[in-house]
């Protein structure tokens, strides 16, 4: 945010730089987790874009490593959709061995050993964290499950965390995955969901000046059409900053519903931005549904014949997709 807007507002600090907001529901849900975790296991972790999966990650990693009853690991690799059973176990070998730059064996027998030795010495169970794990293969998926199996046979303990959209979760429900998915302890992040108020209020209290009142900040009509119409902390905090950024364009204080109905987009709750909440972009529908590209663009601007809308959102429910 442009501190002549934060500065209008009596900012002292922009929304992105906000503490952490924490309901009774995610705390009992991490505690829940928690518990799953010492007992090792795949666990999926699956929330829509932008209600709060990585920082809610991050808050869990970071009360394991306080607890120091658990030993954490984290995979960095970006590409998740390039990710394989070895960039996993590569990640495990970084953040479990005692040396800086571990050597990993060439062959995957000897690497799997040493990688089973690693974990004996710990002599406590192993959580491995993988964010934006909807992009994960099926077969890599398949080999996490196996590898599970092989510490527990060693008498160890790894679970192997996966955060991700709820495709990830819709994916290991389907029958092709039952392997993985009969085995996967799943757990649903909402977010915000319900408390949209309060998170805005606090939102607005957390990022103002003391003699800040965030009545002050946002007008209550405005203060409704974002809890009616936002869902995530991500959208409510790139909106209100358009708001506060339209409001001082203009001279306003506080914002106003006629700024907060002008800056939120039009097309918000079209199908094309819900599915990509969702996880489902153009490629992934593409591949799902065993259509071309184009056509799934055509079904997400409304530009197919309405027999064939429907033919294609049938399908897309049989699968678990939300329409």
């Amino acid at each position: 945010m442009l501190r002549e807007v934060m500065k209008y507002f009596g900012l002292d600090r922009s929304f992105e730089q906000a503490g952490y907001f924490e309901i009774a529901e995610q705390v009992a849900l991490f505690k829940e987790v928690k518990t799953v975790i010492r007992q090792g296991g795949l666990i999926a972790l699956s929330g829509m874009v932008g209600c709060g999966k990585t920082t809610a990650l991050q808050r869990l990693m970071k009360e394991l490593s306080v607890d120091k009853d658990i030993v954490v690991s984290r995979s960095l690799a970006v590409e998740k959709e390039r990710v394989s059973l070895g960039t996993l176990i590569v990640a495990l070998f970084c953040d479990l061995s005692p040396e800086k730059n571990p050597k990993l064996p060439s062959m995957a027998e000897q690497r799997e050993r040493k990688l089973l030795s690693l974990i004996q010495k710990c002599r406590k169970p192993i959580a491995l964290f993988v964010d934006e794990a909807h992009e994960l293969d099926n077969k890599t998926l398949v080999k996490l499950k196996r590898l599970i199996e092989l510490v527990r046979d060693n008498g160890g303990s790894l679970s192997v965390i996966l955060a991700g959209h709820p495709k990830l979760t819709n994916d290991l429900r389907q029958p092709n995955l039952e392997e993985i998915g009969a085995r996967a302890i799943v757990f649903t992040l909402e977010g915000i969901k319900g408390y949209q108020r309060d998170y805005i209020q606090w939102l607005l209290k957390d990022c103002a000046k003391d003699e800040c009142l965030s009545e002050d900040l946002l007008s209550e009509e405005a203060l409704q059409v974002f809890v009616q119409k936002l869902v995530t902390p991500l959208q409510i905090k790139y909106y209100l900053r358009l708001a506060f950024e339209e409001a001082y364009r203009l001279g306003a204080k506080p914002v106003t519903q006629e700024i907060a109905e002008m800056v939120i987009a039009a097309s918000i709750d079209d199908l094309e931005p819900r599915l990509i909440r969702q996880g489902y972009n153009t490629k992934v529908l593409a591949n799902l549904l065993n259509i071309k590209p184009n056509e799934v663009r055509s079904l997400l601007q409304g530009q197919l014949p309405s027999s064939r809308t429907q033919d294609l959102k049938e399908q897309m429910l049989r699968q678990g997709i939300p329409v």
